[in-house]
């Protein structure tokens, strides 16, 4: 019985299953169906580390045993790719973010692929895309145009609101606060991670005894309308 040799058994099957579209998802609007989306990696620069086909694995393993039992399994990747470190390469190299961005999501593609794992190819995405985030952009004007009725239970536009006579007869600034104050998606002032260095607000994981985990720049806590 010949060895084994992933270098030459892995790619063949890889490309098989490319040019075959073996794992595209079939339009069938009957039978069970499976829909399992992993967290999209954010594409550094430094490629896959271990910690991504760990948990990549364990979904891939639930796609191919429904596959198997007949149903229909909907398995897109795709890329995190807003981020802090492109803007910061921007800065630094003034290269536009974008071209940095597309080799590293080129480079995640290649190595998710190598890796075998059973993706719908077809659906890949980026959320720098603009055919992605012109829905997101989409989504929070539709948010900010909606205050939530616990009568209805339901969400209704903002010039629904109804406005106390008190706020009306103090005109149209105190209307426009108190609809505000009723949006779905509202400014608020609360305390955040400010790291003047990067001029930005980060994310408690982001700080480390004090200090971004980019560039080991001091972090205040403070409070900031947002």
């Amino acid at each position: 019985m010949p060895r084994y040799n992933p270098a030459v058994i892995e790619p063949k099957w890889q490309t098989f299953w490319e040019e075959q579209q073996t794992f595209a998802t079939p339009r069938l609007p009957e039978g069970k169906k499976i829909y399992a989306l992993d967290m999209f990696p954010y594409p550094s620069g430094d490629g896959l580390h271990v910690g991504h086909p760990e948990g990549y694995t364990a979904t891939d393993i639930v796609c191919r045993a429904g596959r198997m039992q007949g149903q229909t399994v909907l398995h897109p990747m795709g890329f995190d790719s807003f981020g802090l470190p492109a803007e910061e390469h921007a800065i630094k190299t003034g290269e536009h973010p974008r071209v940095q961005t597309e080799q590293n999501i080129d480079t995640f593609r290649r190595q998710l692929k190598m890796l075998g794992f059973s993706y719908d190819w077809s659906r890949e995405l980026a959320t720098t895309d603009v055919e992605y985030f012109r829905w997101t952009q989409w989504i929070f004007l539709q948010l900010f145009d909606t205050w939530f009725d616990p009568t209805e239970q339901k969400g209704r536009p903002i010039h629904e609101l109804p406005i106390p006579d008190e706020v009306a007869s103090a005109g149209d600034d105190a209307i426009r606060e108190y609809q505000d104050d009723h949006r779905l998606a509202y400014q608020s002032e609360a305390p955040v991670n400010w790291c003047p260095a990067l001029g930005t607000v980060l994310a408690n994981e982001e700080v480390i005894d004090g200090l971004s985990e980019r560039g080991s720049h001091p972090v205040e806590r403070r409070p900031l309308r947002q």
